[in-house]
């Protein structure tokens, strides 16, 4: 089993807690993570993420997705009753499952659509104004340099 150590973390950065403690987290974690349903997290554009589940089999009804506390919550429950079907092989997984997805601050979610057998979560980074870089004006405080100026042509004199 593998363990981060963020010490060296803590000497040179200040508020960046959270994310070392998410990282042992997530490398303290069994190795053997749930695999179902599958699913693809991609980039679309600079700030915007599509977290994209496999969940053939279960309807837009069957499905939950929560955001609660910096953290994406997929549910999915089938209602659909199978007692009266006789299958001679059945490939097509309907359990239920609960899959995780860790936000980073400032990510919301904006969209979900449920189409082809696929739960589509578009996701985007938003930072507020107050986390925007932003340039900082220089004052000059000419008055000082004038009353020191002044000061030494009345010591002069």
């Amino acid at each position: 089993m593998r363990r981060f150590d963020p010490t060296p973390l803590y000497r040179a950065t200040i508020g960046f807690d959270r994310m070392a403690d998410m990282l042992d987290r997530v490398l303290a974690t069994d190795v053997q993570a749930p695999s179902y349903p599958p699913y693809n997290i991609e980039r679309t554009d600079e700030n915007a993420y599509r977290i994209s589940i496999a969940v053939a089999g279960f309807s837009a009804d069957d499905l939950t997705v929560e955001v609660k506390e910096n953290a994406l919550l997929v549910t999915g429950r089938s209602t659909e009753d199978d007692s009266d079907r006789e299958y001679l092989h059945r490939g097509i997984a309907t359990r239920a499952f609960e899959r995780r997805f860790h936000l980073a601050d400032h990510v919301r979610v904006t969209n979900a659509r449920h189409a082809d057998g696929m739960l589509h979560i578009d996701l985007a980074r938003e930072l507020p104004e107050a986390l925007k870089p932003r340039q900082i004006e220089i004052s000059r405080d000419t008055t000082k340099l004038v009353d020191s100026a002044t000061q030494a042509d009345r010591t002069a004199a």
